[in-house]
């Protein structure tokens, strides 16, 4: 049977709905305190959760290889995502906005979260075996900026992204969310040794570009890369920038002209600058 009007349900099996009227029921408790615990695996409390917001990014979680957990949300916002819901095999749960806003411990305009387990990654070796192109970061430490950096490589084709010393966890609440949920699609892996993963890379057959301010590095134009060349492009935190140590582990220094008294830019946007001029002719 299909759905006639907005109310009725597929006659196909979808997520089980369940009524949250008590903000303290024990069953919600994977969405509690999210301003103060996030959830993160590396905070006390945190349990190691995947969490999307919004009904954009939860649509990309279901379709992710993120087992959901279970989904928290309104009605109008589970109704919204309700052909999404078909065979998944979890708790919907269903609550006023006060109600949820109690449980999570703000009120929520996007209206709806879900919460997944975390899967296994690649290793750099694994994922440099699939990849043409790749995104490496180094100190990146701000969520917003990791997650704007996913989005760019998702948008721009980019095959996974290779966190080096000091980067935030992608997985992390606002990053998930201004990735707009991309960073569920785009494989990454965590390097253990830093910054030999990127010899790792060169071994693979990528040729690494460095992307750093200092004059005396090779022009954005000027960087032609050669048919079927493999890219990785390496990025650091905004103000140290890359290290030295990363910088000489590379195979070329890059800088993006700009004009005069402008010095650098968000890590995201020079990303996302510097995939198209080189990943994005490889890919």
């Amino acid at each position: 049977m299909r759905r006639e009007r907005r109310g009725q349900w597929h006659s196909r099996s979808v997520a089980t709905q369940i009524v949250i009227a008590d903000p303290d029921d024990d069953r919600v408790d994977d969405f509690r305190d999210l301003k103060r615990a996030d959830r993160r695996p590396d905070r006390p409390g945190g349990k190691g959760l995947v969490i999307a917001e919004g009904t954009v990014v939860v649509r990309r979680l279901i379709a992710s290889p993120y087992r959901v957990r279970a989904i928290l949300g309104v009605a109008r916002r589970l109704d919204e995502l309700r052909d999404d819901l078909v065979d998944v095999d979890c708790p919907a749960y269903v609550a006023s906005a006060d109600v949820m806003a109690t449980v999570v411990g703000f009120h929520l305009n996007r209206g709806v979260l879900a919460v997944a387990d975390k899967v296994p990654q690649p290793s750099v070796a694994e994922l440099a075996a699939s990849a043409r192109t790749v995104v490496v970061l180094e100190g990146v430490g701000d969520h917003e900026n990791i997650g704007a950096l996913f989005r760019n490589a998702a948008a721009l084709g980019v095959d996974g992204v290779v966190l080096g010393a000091g980067c935030a966890d992608p997985l992390y609440r606002r990053s998930v969310r201004v990735s707009m949920g991309h960073v569920l699609r785009v494989p990454f892996a965590t390097a253990e040794e830093w910054p030999e993963a990127l010899k790792t890379l060169r071994d693979s057959g990528f040729r690494v570009a460095a992307l750093t301010p200092r004059r005396n590095a090779v022009s954005l134009h000027d960087v032609q890369p050669r048919e079927g060349e493999r890219i990785a492009v390496l990025l650091g935190a905004e103000g140290d920038g890359l290290t030295d140590a990363a910088i000489e582990a590379s195979d070329v220094a890059v800088r993006i002209p700009m004009a005069e008294g402008v010095d650098s830019l968000n890590v995201a946007t020079a990303g996302a600058i510097a995939c198209y001029e080189l990943a994005h002719r490889v890919s």
